[in-house]
């Protein structure tokens, strides 16, 4: 498919937008010229009489594709929570061009058939690229670590435990040499389990009000502290899941000032929601980790901000209705994400001024490319197109039953929010938009 992209607002190297025009052949980026160029002549030039497909670009965002390094699409095992068919559909939805799923699947993502079967539906589904991750132990035990080479070799990104903390502190330091010697990073679910039996909610306010067991911050922060050592040790690629307490962000920053190869990542709703926010017994607001104090969220921003957090992630966790009606004490934990994500952000943070545009594209894009060393995340001659475009003025309040996730388990039902995706292209195929598309020849 060729594409002609005219008249899209790009940011240039200074944080400004510039409107251009982007040609897209091949499943590249092949050409890209400034808007005061006319776009016929550009067509005259180079379509050559093929097929083409034309989009007006002009007064919406043009940004690399979104990608996402932490979601959940539940198959195999639950397929009543999320395909990867309707997962990747919610996903293009969202922006996004590439997420990486978890392994606690049923059967857990533990074995190279495993990896491939989610590799071949993902194939199957609408274009959106699934980088699996595999699990450090089988069916996520902690008792004995899986078949690290035949995993990566079936397409295995890297290793984690998702959903539980590996808790014995031999297994992870293994973990971590192994990962090292064929050079896969290890990424941590951290949650000391003697801490969080039973509870809920965090040990906060909300807590305290509705007689709850909570979950105190040390839980998180302990393996965090304990996994930097064993990092420093082992000189592993070790990267933090959805951080969300102040000393979790503190032991971090004092890892990324010694030189320890430590990367973290933050999801919106730590970002935007304190437990203070949370209305009642609601299962819809039930997360891990969960939503934790005003200063906790306040340590989070700054630290994304800062580098010390480098990139943001959705941790997009559909369950169904019948699930979460269970209520806060039995519900399972996890919120939707994917398609919320960027007008979230792009309202709360852009819109109010506290972030540039840049900063929030910079997050969602360049840099976990960069931390996974992935080929995407730059809108450039010669890079893959895998491109978003993104309608910051249009305003509409979330309404999950328009959600193509299967999932509608979202805290942020009714908000209005701007910055919403309206097309998504995965090398140089369109494989969402919010309109119908036509091509001449």
């Amino acid at each position: 498919m060729t594409i002609f992209i005219k008249n899209a607002n790009v940011l240039n190297g200074q944080g400004e937008l510039k409107a251009t025009h982007v040609w897209v052949e091949d499943g590249k980026i092949a050409r890209i010229f400034p808007a005061d160029q006319a776009a016929e002549e550009i067509i005259r030039e180079l379509a050559n009489g093929a097929e083409l497909t034309e989009i007006d670009g002009t007064g919406k965002l043009l940004t690399p594709g979104l990608i996402d390094m932490h979601v959940h699409l539940r198959e195999p095992g639950f397929e009543h929570k999320e395909t990867i068919a309707s997962g990747t559909e919610a996903a293009a939805k969202g922006g996004y061009t590439t997420i990486a799923c978890m392994p606690n699947t049923k059967p857990v993502t533990d074995k190279p058939e495993v990896v491939e079967l989610i590799l071949d539906k993902a194939a199957q589904a609408n274009g959106v690229k699934v980088l699996p991750y595999a699990a450090i132990t089988y069916n996520e035990l902690g008792r004995e670590l899986t078949d690290f080479a035949a995993l990566k070799a079936a397409g295995a990104v890297g290793f984690t435990d998702d959903g539980v903390g590996v808790q014995n502190a031999q297994m992870m330091k293994d973990a971590m040499r192994l990962a090292a010697s064929i050079d896969m990073p290890v990424i941590a679910h951290c949650e000391d389990d003697s801490l969080v039996v039973g509870a809920a909610v965090t040990d906060g306010e909300f807590a305290r009000k509705h007689g709850l067991k909570g979950i105190p911050n040390e839980s998180e922060a302990i393996h965090v502290g304990r996994d930097i050592l064993l990092a420093e040790a082992t000189g592993v690629h070790y990267h933090v899941c959805h951080v969300s307490t102040e000393q979790s962000i503190r032991l971090i920053r004092l890892a990324k000032s010694i030189g320890i190869n430590v990367t973290a990542e933050v999801c919106p709703h730590h970002l935007i929601l304190s437990d203070e926010d949370i209305p009642g017994m609601d299962a819809n607001w039930k997360m891990n980790p969960p939503l934790r104090s005003p200063r906790d969220v306040e340590a989070c921003i700054a630290a994304l901000e800062d580098g010390t957090l480098d990139i943001i992630v959705t941790d997009h966790a559909p369950h169904s209705a019948e699930e979460k009606a269970k209520g806060m004490e039995l519900a399972p934990f996890g919120i939707t994400g994917f398609e919320t994500a960027f007008p979230l952000l792009y309202t709360k943070f852009v819109k109010t001024g506290r972030w540039s545009l840049e900063l929030l594209v910079q997050r969602m894009t360049a840099d976990p490319a960069r931390v996974f060393r992935l080929d995407s995340g730059r809108l450039e001659t010669g890079a893959p197109a895998d491109l978003t475009l993104i309608d910051l003025d249009s305003e509409r309040a979330v309404d999950p039953a328009t959600f193509a996730s299967k999932g509608k388990n979202t805290p942020f039902t009714g908000w209005k929010l701007q910055g919403w995706p309206t097309m998504t292209i995965v090398g140089g195929q369109i494989v969402w938009s919010e309109k119908t598309i036509t091509t001449s020849a």
